[in-house]
């Protein structure tokens, strides 16, 4: 199967291509940075020391010529890049998070046209992870308080995290509702008790934090709480493969990692 990675030269990026340069059934066939960069030109196994004889670019046409593109980039550069895989006819994972309701329109406008794996984590952990805490929502919806606490390194760009948002969204499913009806995305000053049936929000940036999620379900002279952390962005790469494999079959579709692990 053949591989291409944008944001081949971030730390993601290059997490993704030892993955790809790892694995026994895949090809790197691209590697997509922004205009402008100054890694155009350079060989993409160049921080491993490896000569792969695939060079950075920023040329979407590459795409034509591979069977899927895994992205963890910015909102903007997704759709870019989707775009060009639309007219390829090219697959698409992303892993991407910050989008509008609208650009996730965007994204569902074109799975019409090529297979999508979309989810807010690739971790195969954190996916068990959600399932865990739908079964758990369902069960404690009456007398439980919930919570939902988050943390990365310093350069994240959006809070809370996709996963965050993800978790909150399961929640609200599993009671019948929707996030943005139900979600207090911030407390600050004399804000009195707190409210039933609402889900609360927290986030921590600093640092090198790969990423830690819980989910706190409060009670009365009780709490359960459900955590992940993340140690590695490995567990990323891993689960972006699997889905990119998911996908070899999927001439269109609009998946999620639940669809890839068969949850």
């Amino acid at each position: 199967m053949k591989i291409a990675i944008s944001g081949a030269n971030g730390r993601m990026g290059k997490m993704l291509i030892e993955a790809v340069l790892q694995s026994n059934d895949m090809q790197l066939a691209a590697a997509l940075v922004r205009s402008g960069s100054g890694a155009i030109g350079t060989d993409a196994g160049a921080f491993l020391g490896q000569d792969t004889g695939v060079l950075m670019t920023d040329d979407l046409g590459v795409l034509e010529q591979v069977d899927c593109l895994i992205d963890f980039t910015l909102p903007q550069g997704t759709l870019q890049y989707l775009q060009a895989c639309q007219q390829y006819g090219t697959r698409c994972v992303i892993g991407t998070t910050g989008f509008s309701n609208e650009e996730r329109a965007t994204i569902a406008r074109a799975a019409e046209d090529i297979g999508i794996v979309f989810a807010p984590n690739m971790s195969i952990g954190v996916n068990i992870t959600l399932k865990l805490i739908e079964v758990a929502a369902k069960l404690m919806q009456e007398g439980f308080d919930a919570e939902i606490f988050e943390a990365h390194h310093r350069n994240k760009v959006d809070a809370p995290s996709g996963t965050a948002l993800a978790m909150g969204e399961v929640i609200a499913q599993a009671w019948g509702e929707e996030l943005d009806d139900i979600a207090d995305w911030a407390r600050h000053g004399v804000t009195g008790a707190r409210e039933t049936g609402r889900i609360g929000f927290s986030v921590v940036r600093g640092g090198d934090i790969v990423g830690d999620h819980t989910a706190y379900f409060c009670g009365q002279g009780e709490r359960i709480e459900i955590t992940h952390r993340s140690s590695s962005r490995a567990t990323y790469a891993q689960g972006s493969l699997r889905a990119a494999r998911f996908l070899a079959n999927k001439k269109s579709g609009l998946y999620t990692m639940h669809d890839v692990l068969g949850l």
